[in-house]
């Protein structure tokens, strides 16, 4: 067990609170919305608002710290490793508290689903090095990736996974590296990276789509690991 101490940083990348509707209560999934009271009141672990997808301002005015406790969505906790990555911090623990319970990050990382074990996980989980996924135009992969309505080809390390047209390419970051999703014209594999050619289409990070389409993508492994917080 690793007990929080007072170099975890809790971030709150979603600043709106939960309101009422008029004649419809609470917003359906409010309640994960604001961050655990626990961590909050901890006198050990300091609580800083920062907003959706973090950037530079706020996040590397926290580094140096032993553990980032990241409060957010899958692009929340991407923004936060891509300041890691051009830091060169990769070496701090990152925990994640995802507010949606349908999560891919959390899923592919083997995350509690229940938001009180997370918590618990985040206090007093061990960090273990585990493979960065990141793409060549300067991202990070926390989760899921999408390319729709894709016409090229692709490959993932030495095997075709593609070639024509298909509806979407799903690539997933996880413990084995890049995972190619099996699908309608896809063929799945797991390897080191997936390198795609294309006529034009706008790749998906995350649920963030990229300002501008591309004829070139790639997802790969980075050099050096990243330290996520996971269940032993």
């Amino acid at each position: 067990m690793v007990p929080t101490d007072p170099e975890a940083v809790l971030l709150d990348c979603l600043p709106q609170r939960r309101h009422r509707l008029p004649f419809h209560g609470i917003r359906p999934g409010a309640r994960r919305e604001r961050p655990p009271s626990s961590l909050v009141s901890d006198p050990a672990v300091r609580s800083v608002t920062v907003g959706p997808r973090p950037g530079k301002a706020e996040v590397d005015a926290l580094l140096p710290a032993r553990r980032l406790i990241v409060h957010g969505d899958d692009a929340d906790l991407a923004a936060v490793l891509v300041r890691l990555l051009r830091r060169d911090a990769l070496d701090t623990e990152v925990a994640y508290l995802p507010v949606s319970r349908r999560s891919r990050a959390a899923a592919n990382w083997g995350l509690p689903t229940r938001f009180d074990d997370a918590v618990a996980l985040a206090r007093s989980g061990a960090a273990r090095e585990m493979p960065l996924v990141r793409d060549d135009n300067g991202g990070v992969l926390a989760g899921r990736g999408e390319i729709p309505d894709l016409y090229g080809e692709a490959y993932c390390d030495a095997t075709r996974v593609l070639h024509g047209r298909v509806k979407t390419l799903v690539v997933d970051a996880g413990p084995e590296g890049v995972q190619v999703r099996a699908g309608r014209g896809v063929t799945g594999a797991t390897g080191r990276a997936i390198q795609i050619g294309t006529t034009g289409a706008t790749p998906v990070r995350d649920g963030v789509p990229h300002p501008r389409e591309i004829k070139r993508w790639a997802w790969y492994k980075h050099t050096e690991p990243w330290r996520p917080v996971l269940p032993g």
